[in-house]
């Protein structure tokens, strides 16, 4: 089996697509870990200003 665009091309689209899949899963892991509840909801409120008022 030589290292060719053909072998590349199947390696790529094969792992590259396990790959892919195994860091969206780790970040929706992430994103839902109870523990980081109050780190997200700190950056939510956050962006906004409490003396932030529209302008008249």
């Amino acid at each position: 089996m030589g290292l060719d665009h053909d072998t590349l091309v199947f390696f790529s689209k094969s792992w590259g697509l396990f790959y892919l899949l195994a860091f969206a899963i780790g970040v929706l892991a992430y994103t839902f870990w109870p523990s980081n509840k109050k780190r997200f909801n700190e950056a939510k409120k956050s962006i906004l200003d409490p003396e932030d008022k529209p302008w008249k």
